[in-house]
């Protein structure tokens, strides 16, 4: 297993700034439809009570880091893949994170809420989770270099993809409400469609790639997603959060932001497109939208309704 990894160290993947700026735009597009459905009370609540935000955080950032380590020594990959699954499991929440919530009825102001702080706190988290559970692996300390994050950029990163989105939707929805009633299911419909197409150019631009190594890696990267899911949906449990928190930081737990992944992948200064490392973060951004959507299906057919009335956000299960 180990001698055919090594191959991937070789590997060059094709993901272009023009496809990323298409993500963008699209991801931009998809906040505004989910800031449609958001109420500013919403968000009231979460700062009158931070439970849910607090446990969030600690899982994406604290729990996953450990259990990717966990992983990483159980199967002993090689260097680069190794790397590339801590550095996945080290970054903030992706921004789609917030489209599967909406779409599996979790709590989106709590995963809009989380992705932001999370996005924010990775200037530090990212580099310092990454050194530390890199630095720890024998077999890849040797390649570990230190990450540094423009606050600049994660700043504009925040307020482009989400905040300005966010607030043009929930002004949007304030000022026009009828007009609103009549657009939220068609741009819900087309907010699936155009990820749905960007995957389906991801998976063109790769193709090759795609058939000749996605055996090496499916069952690595299938593992990895499916343990964060699990570990956001545990510790959630654990500490019995509504059901509708429950889902949201499960998601926001398992959806990682593997384009900043790929970027500091690419950095010439850091690891140069290493392959192994681009190869595990590009499938997971592949795979962990798959694996959301399949999650999100399956929820937004289970009611959160007991005794005919929906659950608040204090409300146990």
């Amino acid at each position: 297993m180990e001698q055919a990894l090594q191959v991937l160290d070789e590997v060059r993947l094709n993901f272009s700034p023009s496809g990323l700026l298409i993500l963008n735009i699209s991801l931009a597009f998809i906040m505004f439809g989910v800031a449609l459905e958001v109420n500013v009370e919403n968000f009231k609540k979460i700062l009158r009570y931070p439970k849910s935000a607090i446990i969030g955080f600690f899982s994406q950032f604290l729990i996953l880091p450990a259990l990717t380590f966990l992983l990483v020594v159980l199967i002993r990959p090689t260097p680069s893949v190794a790397l590339g699954m801590l550095l996945v499991a080290s970054c903030p929440g992706g921004n789609i994170s917030n489209f599967i919530s909406h779409l599996a009825r979790g709590n989106t102001a709590l995963s809009v809420t989380l992705t932001g702080f999370a996005t924010v706190g990775s200037i530090f988290l990212t580099p310092l989770n990454f050194a530390f559970w890199g630095g720890l692996y024998e077999k890849a300390s040797n390649l570990i270099m230190p990450i540094e994050i423009d606050p600049w950029h994660m700043l504009q990163t925040v307020v482009i993809l989400l905040g300005i989105p966010m607030m043009l939707g929930v002004l949007f929805a304030r000022k026009f409400p009828e007009t609103t009633s009549r657009i939220i299911r068609p741009i819900k419909i087309m907010s699936i469609f155009i990820f749905a197409g960007f995957v389906i150019v991801a998976f063109s631009n790769n193709f090759s790639y795609f058939l000749q190594y996605i055996h090496l890696i499916f069952l690595i990267v299938l593992a990895h997603n499916a343990l964060a899911l699990l570990a956001g949906f545990s510790i959630s449990t654990v500490f019995k959060l509504p059901r509708i928190d429950r889902r949201s930081v499960t998601i926001e737990t398992g959806i990682q932001n593997s384009g900043l992944a790929l970027v500091l992948i690419f950095n010439p200064n850091l690891f140069g497109g290493l392959g192994g490392m681009a190869f595990i973060a590009a499938w997971w951004g592949i795979w962990h939208i798959v694996a959301g959507l399949v999650i999100a299906g399956f929820w937004s057919g289970k009611s959160l309704q007991r005794s005919g009335r929906t659950l608040s956000l204090q409300e146990e299960t």
